[in-house]
């Protein structure tokens, strides 16, 4: 018969360490600022969709093409993605000092 050996613990890691504490990636800052953006980006969509039209046989382009839905809405979504990538890279102020 064949006997195994267990290995026997590296002096590196000993058994009995306990894992170390890591600090949380973002403040509550920046989860502040990423809901913002989350809305902006929320709004511009809803913007964008609008609302049906009274009767679907009929192309009004005043709906369509209206400023809401092909200037404000756009700049919205994009403005809430500036937002999120400022939330992302902003660190706190703790971690600075």
């Amino acid at each position: 018969m064949a006997t195994t050996k267990k290995a026997a613990p590296t002096a590196s890691r000993p058994a009995a360490q306990a894992p170390r504490q890591q600090a949380p990636l973002f403040g509550k800052e920046n989860y502040r600022w990423m809901l913002i953006g989350l809305v902006l980006i929320a709004l511009g969509l809803i913007l964008m969709g609008g609302g049906k039209s009274k009767d679907p046989n009929v192309f009004n382009p005043k709906e369509i093409y209206s400023f809401t839905r092909i200037t404000l809405a756009p700049i919205l979504i994009l403005g809430g993605f500036v937002v999120e990538i400022f939330a992302i890279f902003r660190k706190d102020k703790k971690e600075s000092q």
